[in-house]
């Protein structure tokens, strides 16, 4: 397998490396080590060429808006963006998700979801295939549901933000459910709205479930932010704090931990507070959790570096780590499988032989003499042979696929059942001792990778902290500038270096990344 991408891979990989070498020339650095990764994965069957782990990865910070009907996530979007760019009411406005996109001109205009489905540049290209895998011929459709609005707000510069349609367990299709699956997994913020008015939180038992329980078991569950909307209209009742300690229990009950639950309401279309110290207690409530929520969507461009650096760190990892052992394990186990079934196999065929041998001389036809019969002697040897391997590598091939079916095809590393299909190919020994394109240069491809990745977190946090209390420009300057020559100097060789990583032996050598 040649180990290097595809031409429409170039091309999306040479587009995000245009952007990223004025927007952020560390990050341009990542996609060389990511492309470094890929020479990896292409050798030993973990990727196709028509795939980069640069692609599975957003690379612009993603703010998704989830929630029930009518808890006021359009309304908290045109506040927080300071226009009227989402209709909101009571009831349910839009039924497709708005990939909301910042654009200088001034008036905002609406693009249907094949703008976001034939855009490489935006993490839903080929959308429509996904959906076609839950319902077929559905991905045609991707119209009803996505959509592009475009705003000329600063505070949507360098982000994406996803209004969804209101959420309902029980009567959500499958494919906005996958949808909204993919969307919550590309995202580094997602914020989960209820409203505070109806229902109750016991009757949204399936709701609470899915925007709740399934996500408080994700290891990025720190990026769910759970709010409870137009609380204001608590501010009558009785005991106004019951209403959020029974939202608060029902949370509770589906493991969400104290910390990452809010209560706002929209100043502009809140319900009028008489009593002025519930008003004050009400209003310093809603300011407080609102400058969390802030700075937390402010925060998200930052948190995005890391994520990718971590992506990087984690990939390299997980294939020395994870991949490796499970293929060896598999490998063993296919080895050993494959040697008992040959034993029992021809050792049927010889006793079957031989007990047909008592009764009819059929060991006469096994006779070979190639001194008096030299052709015949030769054509049955070549049949006997012919034979024995056709049923060895039969039994191979079949005993592959088996286990093939026990390992995953989509982790975070790739295609591990591929991967393990690359290493039973016929020509590939039974007993060779490691994986098709582990080598000790992977080995060190991978070290690298992992080293760089660490000494990219170290430039990044000198961006922004500064331990000793002394600002001292040169270390992180130095270090910023290190990362970057090596990053440039690697991406120069890619003509005769990079035929040259083609082979099975050859390092994986990054390709010079285009200017804007």
């Amino acid at each position: 397998m040649l180990a290097r991408p595809d031409k429409s891979i170039a091309e999306r990989l040479a587009k995000l490396e245009s952007h990223l070498e004025n927007e952020n020339p560390l990050l341009l650095d990542a996609v060389i080590r990511f492309k470094k990764l890929d020479r990896v994965a292409y050798r030993m069957g973990l990727l196709p060429n028509s795939e980069s782990y640069a692609t599975r990865i957003p690379w612009w910070p993603l703010i998704t808006v989830l929630g029930t009907f009518s808890a006021g996530k359009s309304s908290f979007i045109n506040h927080f963006l300071g226009q009227d760019l989402q209709l909101t009411g009571n009831q349910a406005v839009d039924d497709k998700f708005t990939v909301v996109c910042y654009s200088a001109q001034r008036e905002s205009r609406v693009l249907p979801g094949i703008a976001l489905d034939s855009d490489p540049r935006f993490p839903f290209y080929q959308m429509s295939s996904e959906i076609d895998k839950v319902s077929l011929g559905e991905g045609r459709r991707i119209d009803a549901y996505l959509q592009m609005k475009t705003c000329d707000s600063e505070k949507v510069s360098g982000k994406i933000i996803i209004d969804s349609p209101g959420f309902d367990a029980d009567d959500q299709r499958n494919e906005t459910l996958r949808l909204t699956n993919h969307i919550i997994d590309i995202s580094d913020l997602v914020l989960v709205f209820f409203d505070a008015r109806h229902p109750e939180p016991g009757a949204m038992h399936d709701t609470l479930d899915h925007l709740v329980g399934d996500t408080i078991r994700r290891n990025d569950s720190e990026k769910f932010l759970y709010i409870l909307n137009q609380i204001d209209t608590a501010a009558r009742e009785d005991n106004p704090e019951a209403v959020v300690a029974a939202w608060q229990r029902a949370l509770a009950q589906k493991g969400l931990t104290a910390g990452r639950f809010y209560a706002i309401y929209n100043e502009e279309v809140a319900v009028p507070i008489d009593d002025e110290t519930v008003r004050k207690r009400f209003e310093d409530k809603r300011d407080a959790d609102l400058a969390d929520i802030y700075e937390r969507i402010h925060q998200v461009e930052v948190e995005r570096s890391y994520r990718i650096i971590g992506a990087l760190d984690h990939i390299a990892t997980d294939i020395e780590n994870v991949v490796i052992p499970r293929l060896k394990a598999a490998l063993k186990r296919w080895t050993k499988i494959v040697l008992i079934a040959d034993t029992v196999v021809f050792g049927a065929i010889v006793t079957a032989i031989a007990l047909l041998n008592a009764r009819v001389d059929v060991l006469a036809f096994f006779a070979l003499d190639f001194t008096l019969q030299p052709v015949v002697s030769t054509i049955k040897a070549v049949v006997i042979v012919t034979a024995v391997l056709m049923i060895h590598f039969s039994m191979r091939k079949f005993i592959a696929k088996w286990i093939a079916r026990t390992l995953e095809t989509d982790t975070r590393a790739g295609d591990l059942r591929q991967a393990f299909l690359r290493n039973t190919r016929t020509l590939r020994s039974l007993f060779h001792p490691a994986p098709a394109g582990w080598t000790s240069r992977a080995k060190r491809t991978l070290a690298s990778v992992v080293a760089d990745a660490s000494a990219f977190v170290q430039t990044m946090n000198d961006r922004f902290t500064s331990p000793s209390g002394v600002i001292a420009e040169s270390p992180q300057a130095e270090m910023l500038k290190v990362v970057e020559a090596k990053g440039r100097a690697e991406s120069s060789h890619r003509t005769e270096a990079g035929d040259q990583a083609d082979t099975e032996q050859s390092d994986p050598v990054a390709d010079k990344p285009s200017g804007s």
